[in-house]
């Protein structure tokens, strides 16, 4: 059986990533529209809603999520995806590369982690090592029977340069980047989204029946973001991965509930 199967990251074959992963790869400036957001805590309170089929979270901060849940005798949070890989915004880099602070075993065995992540810079000068980090992630996901979440994000300076392209939201990119989860073994990937139904069909036409999902960005207003989730699904998408868009809510409750009926039900927004 594949590990996406049966993987409680999924529901109905659908997710909805929490992503959490934030305070790594830009600090604080991402929690400053709402900032009871940088409490960890909060978010995990979030996470419990039925929406939510997976948390994604870096090593210390999983870590505290799996105390937590022991300390306050909590069994019905989300599924827990360890993201492996990460960096900070601050050094001056050459190129993008973000290395790995956390290994497979310790994720799943320390951890309990339901699911591994990874983030991958294809077209970047580094890539040749992000390909082998991912190689020996992936095999050992495979012998840990867990699913790996592939962040496919193409850009750096190979993309710059190359004149075929127009960009990291080319839809060409996009679905390189999400072809590339699919030869390389992943069970899910992640991708930004294109712009356009036509972009995202595109990227599906790449990829077989490997599963997809959508990456939140930055926060915009519901009707837009909806819009986004329902076309991603319509075109055979399944689902979204999704940080600021929920967390720099007052109140994320009511956006939940319509994220559910989109992703699992596949309510068009206009009656939600």
């Amino acid at each position: 059986m594949h590990p996406i199967d049966d993987s409680p990251i999924t529901r109905d074959g659908n997710s909805l990533i929490l992503a959490y992963d934030h305070g790594t790869e830009h600090g604080p400036v991402d929690f400053e529209p709402m900032p009871k957001s940088a409490d960890p805590t909060h978010v995990f309170e979030v996470a419990r809603h039925d929406a939510v089929t997976a948390i994604a979270l870096q090593k210390g901060i999983a870590e505290y999520y799996r105390t937590w849940e022991a300390d306050h005798g909590i069994d019905d949070g989300a599924p827990l995806l360890v993201k492996v890989n990460g960096n900070s915004n601050l050094p001056v880099r050459e190129d993008y590369y973000s290395p790995t602070q956390c290994s497979v075993g310790y994720a799943v065995e320390e951890l309990d982690a339901d699911a591994i992540g990874y983030t991958m810079y294809a077209g970047s000068r580094h890539e040749d090592r992000m390909w082998t980090e991912f190689r020996e992630i992936q095999e050992a996901a495979r012998a840990y029977g867990v699913p790996v979440v592939m962040w496919s994000y193409p850009r750096g300076q190979g993309i710059q340069a190359n004149d075929a392209y127009s960009g990291q939201s080319d839809p060409a990119v996009v679905a390189y980047g999400a072809r590339l989860g699919l030869e390389l073994g992943a069970d899910v990937v992640k991708c930004k989204y294109p712009g356009t139904r036509d972009g995202w069909q595109q990227l599906e036409d790449a990829v077989g029946g490997l599963k997809t999902v959508m990456s939140g960005g930055s926060k915009r207003s519901d009707e837009a973001f909806l819009e986004d989730v329902y076309t991603t699904i319509s075109a055979g998408g399944n689902g979204l991965a999704v940080g600021r868009n929920i967390f720099q809510r007052q109140d994320p409750e009511p956006l939940l509930d319509d994220l559910e009926r989109v992703i699992f039900e596949g309510t068009d927004p206009r009656e939600v």
